[in-house]
């Protein structure tokens, strides 16, 4: 009498020590929730930066992105894994095939050990010291084989997440490479924002993801068939059959449950991708929010896109460890409750063949070893139940990366989404025009830029210049004049196909024949080699017989010649951006193209922070070199250098002609 009411006494306090961890549960919750509240709203009534900063990552769908289990989900992931799996014979199907036999091993060597132990233990209580003895060393002998399996487990699942990680991003890598395409997904495409965090953290978290659920699912799938059997065989159809049945029903009611998961990781991943973002920008602007002293507002900003992070991660934490709190119950506790029932019902029955029959240690025998199975694949099922959790955020993510690749695609054939202006409000008042990316034809001709009829237009739809035509043979230089907005740069990256040609004929030289020198060069990582013949290699310079003493001469034309003495040679490597002033920057750039010797060049403002002379000296070689230039400047001493000008007015209209005496007596 005693001993149980000891027990009914431990039970009891065990249901109240559960009922008061419960309740502690809540109320940290509920002042946790109270807490945020009232940090909305500080000592002076202010509201947080949440609140009272708004901005706008420029994206077409400001809705959150769908995502669930569906048929819709299996077609992506049959799409991406094409691309993670190239084939049936290769090294990743080798490895998935190495995981099975671990996994394979492991559950035979849990089956061994679970009737060794029971073996072990008998020896114990029949007080066998020899069995025991003979026992224990074969069970320490097995040891090292048991670990061995382990970690060829976990070595093969590490590799397969490494390569499959490496198939998908060389792949996406190779769109996103494509031509333009790096830059159109940003500046012409909208709708993604944060392409950096779908090429990096999105893809790992992915991979990883369906490696992991590769082996969560297999793992429980094989041991809940192994223990099916064994019990079966040796119980009966009834007691896996319950199991079973429990299983079928729990899944189908957590998976429904779990249905916002998905969703919920798409919003954290791009709201991830948005903090990134807003702080990438600070790091880019960095010297204009100085002049500015903006570092309050951009603070703001950022807290503000933080705030937003923190608040879905922790609603999605609340919403996990409410789904953690019926998991454990469903998957776990309730599952062992009905596994004791299920493996009750054949020792209760008076006619059980092999219960009924041998002594009352056999029959322990029997209990703790079918017992242990049976909670086993109970364990198994519970994780199969679990792993919808999983399955769930693998939706998630690979809606992201389908998204991803869906853009390079679209980008890379020519479309894309943008907002567009209303075409009602384009120039003049006549009937709006009609307008498609991708209209204009393109025709590739050495030594002639012609517009024939070529609508100057923003990716978004707003007209610059209804219609532009004219030709510029090779020989003459052209310069290119006009207020701000009125189309110069959307000029150049027409002629740089960098935007789509909404209209007309273009006829252009090939890609590599026209070159492009900005006011701000660009300066590789690498050496000072590096720094002139961009984007060359070393290799590719070599293979096509040019030498450092070439290069040489060009930093001559440019003043430059004591840099290979001050950085120590052309091998030196330093943070170019950094160690060049602004001028140098501009005279390395045009040392680039005299290096690369095209056809055409479009200078954009590329001599603001050179001397006149120097100017004057660099303009002058390229006239002795044959390289006709597009110039964009507000220097009066450049007019001499030019043949022809393009006057745009930025209303619409514009004026080509040649540049005589009187136009440069009017430019000087």
């Amino acid at each position: 009498m005693a001993p149980n009411l000891s027990k009914l006494t431990q039970r009891t306090d065990v249901k109240i020590a559960l009922a008061a961890s419960a309740a502690l549960s809540a109320w940290i919750i509920n002042n946790s929730i109270k807490s945020r509240t009232h940090k909305n709203v500080n000592n002076k009534g202010t509201l947080s930066p949440e609140e009272r900063i708004q901005y706008m990552i420029k994206e077409r769908d400001k809705k959150s992105p769908r995502a669930q289990v569906d048929a819709k989900f299996l077609s992506e992931l049959k799409a991406l894994w094409k691309i993670m799996m190239p084939g049936l014979w290769t090294k990743e199907s080798g490895f998935m095939v190495l995981i099975a036999f671990s996994l394979i091993s492991r559950s035979m060597c849990d089956l061994w050990l679970i009737q060794h132990t029971t073996l072990v233990e008998g020896s114990i209580i029949t007080m066998n010291l020899k069995e025991f003895k003979r026992l224990l060393l074969q069970f320490f002998m097995s040891m090292p084989l048991i670990s061995l399996v382990n970690n060829v487990l976990k070595w093969s699942i590490g590799e397969l997440k490494l390569r499959i990680r490496t198939n998908l991003t060389l792949h996406l890598y190779q769109e996103y490479m494509k031509g333009f395409t790096y830059y159109k997904v940003t500046n012409l495409d909208n709708r993604i924002s944060n392409a950096d965090q779908l090429l990096t953290t999105d893809i790992d978290k992915f991979c990883e993801t369906v490696v992991d659920l590769y082996s969560y699912i297999s793992k429980p799938m094989l041991d809940i068939g192994i223990y099916l059997y064994r019990l079966t065989v040796n119980l009966g159809a009834s007691t896996p059959g319950i199991m079973m049945a429990y299983l079928l029903v729990s899944g189908v009611f957590l998976t429904y449950l779990r249905k916002p998961t998905a969703r919920m990781t798409v919003q954290e991943q791009k709201l991830e991708g948005e903090f990134r973002y807003v702080n990438s920008r600070l790091i880019t602007n960095s010297e204009e929010i100085a002049f500015y002293q903006g570092n309050h507002r951009e603070q703001l900003t950022l807290l503000a896109s933080f705030y937003k992070l923190t608040r879905h991660l922790r609603n999605f934490l609340n919403f996990r460890v409410c789904m953690g709190f019926v998991d454990n119950i469903i998957a776990k506790y309730v599952a062992i409750t009905v596994g004791f029932y299920a493996v009750s019902r054949p020792f209760f029955a008076k006619n059980h063949n092999l219960l009924t029959t041998g002594t009352e240690n056999d029959r322990f025998k029997h209990y703790y070893t079918y017992g242990r199975m049976l909670v086993k694949m109970a364990e198994g099922i519970g994780r199969i139940v679990l792993s919808g959790r999983e399955l769930s955020k693998l939706a998630g993510l690979t809606s992201r990366v389908t998204q991803l690749r869906t853009v390079l695609n679209d980008v890379n054939h020519g479309n894309y989404t943008r907002t567009m202006v209303d075409k009602n409000l384009q120039n003049g008042t006549g009937p709006p025009m009609l307008l498609a990316p991708g209209a204009g034809r393109i025709i590739y001709q050495d030594k002639i830029i012609k517009f024939d009829k070529v609508p100057l237009v923003t990716p978004n739809g707003d007209v610059l210049i209804k219609e532009l035509s004219f030709e510029v043979r090779s020989g003459i230089n052209v310069l290119v004049c006009g207020p701000n907005g009125c189309g110069k740069s959307s000029l150049f990256r027409q002629l740089g196909e960098l935007w789509p040609i909404f209209g007309g004929t273009l006829t252009k030289p090939p890609k590599g024949k026209l070159f492009y020198v900005p006011q701000r060069p660009y300066m590789t990582l690498g050496t000072l080699r590096d720094q002139v013949i961009y984007p060359q290699t070393r290799e590719t310079m070599i293979r096509r017989g040019r030498t450092d003493e070439e290069l040489n001469r060009y930093l001559e034309i440019v003043q430059l010649a004591y840099l290979t003495t001050r950085e120590g040679g052309w091998d030196a490597v330093e943070d170019w951006m950094d160690v060049l002033s602004g001028g140098e920057k501009q005279r390395i750039a045009m040392a680039r193209l005299f290096y690369h010797e095209p056809q055409f060049a479009i200078l954009d403002e590329c001599t603001s922070a050179v001397s006149v002379d120097v100017e004057g000296q660099m303009y002058q070689y390229c006239r002795e070199m044959g390289i006709s230039l597009f110039t964009v400047s507000h220097r009066k001493s450049l007019w001499k250098h030019h043949d022809h000008y393009l006057q745009m007015d930025g209303r619409g209209g514009y004026t080509f002609d040649e540049i005589d005496s009187d136009t440069q007596e009017f430019g000087s």
